[in-house]
């Protein structure tokens, strides 16, 4: 299989989980009482939120696809690169294991922190010091914003409780 077509065919299963997602989960098993002030703040603003841009992002992987060229050049399998992806998806799912036993003990912020960190090594991103200091800063702001702006409670931790 080609790059375009893996494309096209990951960019269709996004647009098929957002329909899922729009017609079926959304409606069934998230609830919402109907005197919320803000709409940012209803349980329903971000499922449509991302099952909005999960469709975005099938479409635009798709058109993006069919604008490409059709490569002619051969695929290549090479079973260390296979072991290594391998490994690397039992990474994540050791990551989101320990980050659910986390959580509850070091708080929702702490636990974002590092798991952004660690996802960020495991993947190998080329761009090492933008991801730590993502880690770090994208939650803190998140905290921020969500504890003093918007006045939702943000789980925290036994050990460290942040302002």
């Amino acid at each position: 299989m080609h790059d375009r077509s893996v494309q096209i065919h990951l960019g269709a299963g996004a647009i098929i989980v957002a329909a899922f997602l729009v017609l079926f989960a959304i409606p069934t098993w998230v609830s919402s009482p109907s005197n919320v002030p803000n709409i940012i703040l209803s349980p329903l603003f971000w499922p449509w939120a991302l099952a909005g841009l999960t469709a975005i992002t099938g479409l635009g992987m798709i058109l993006t696809s069919i604008r490409a060229p059709l490569s002619t050049q051969p695929e290549t399998s090479d079973v260390e690169d296979r072991t290594k992806a391998w490994a690397r998806l039992a990474g994540i799912a050791v990551v989101m294991m320990v980050s659910m036993l986390a959580m509850p003990r070091i708080g929702m912020v702490w636990t974002s922190m590092l798991v952004f960190a660690i996802t960020a090594l495991l993947v190998r991103t080329s761009h090492p010091r933008t991801a730590l200091v993502s880690a770090f800063l994208v939650p803190l702001v998140l905290y921020a914003f969500f504890a003093h702006v918007a006045g939702v409670a943000v789980p925290q931790g036994d050990f460290v409780r942040l302002p």
